[in-house]
């Protein structure tokens, strides 16, 4: 069988990735905005370290092997993120490290920066991906400010920064799923943004 065809046979892991990544972060977010007590954070770690984490892990791997840069890139750094976010928790909770806020601050500000160069791209992609990203890198520089400075207000706008993000992910990953079903154009996903060839 040639590479091509073995292309063809696989599903796209994309919706996967997404819904992994949105619903982990639809549920932080609601600790985030204070919408849930700071102990909603014992059940978001497992929640990242296995769907937020190795599940959009997973996902990576297999956009590898679509030949997907993007979303190789992508989901695998989001699942490694994940996990780490989760491993920082339980080591904290566990009394084995006490990290610095202004620390996690800035590794927040840093995968806002990713974030930012990633929403790039997506402007020649899909208006639902491109949203996704919009929010999402404005989501971690909200929360990594809100470290950074102490300030929970900010905490909390990256709370609800995260619902956006989450939202526009889950959408995108529902359009993909019932369009591979139902047909190629039953739910839109949105212009390109810059139309690039």
């Amino acid at each position: 069988m040639s590479n091509t065809s073995e292309k063809a046979m696989l599903g796209d892991p994309a919706p996967l990735g997404l819904s992994a990544f949105a619903i982990t972060t639809f549920l932080l977010s609601f600790a985030n905005a204070g919408l849930l007590p700071a102990s909603t954070v014992a059940v978001v770690m497992p929640l990242a370290f296995t769907y937020g984490g190795i599940t959009q892990l997973i996902t990576g791997a297999f956009e590898m092997r679509k030949g997907n840069t993007f979303g190789f890139t992508a989901f695998t750094s989001y699942g490694a993120f994940w996990i780490f976010y989760a491993m920082l928790v339980f080591l904290k909770f566990a009394g084995i490290i006490n990290p610095p806020a202004s620390a996690v601050g800035m590794a927040l500000i840093l995968w806002g920066v990713f974030s930012l160069y990633m929403w790039i791209p997506t402007l020649n992609m899909n208006l639902t991906l491109t949203m996704t990203f919009f929010f999402l890198w404005l989501t971690f520089f909200s929360l990594g400010g809100g470290d950074l400075a102490g300030n929970s207000s900010l905490t909390q706008v990256g709370g609800y920064l995260g619902f956006l993000t989450a939202g526009f992910a889950a959408y995108t990953s529902f359009a993909i799923v019932t369009n591979s079903v139902m047909g190629s154009n039953t739910l839109p996903l949105g212009p390109r943004v810059i139309k690039r060839t």
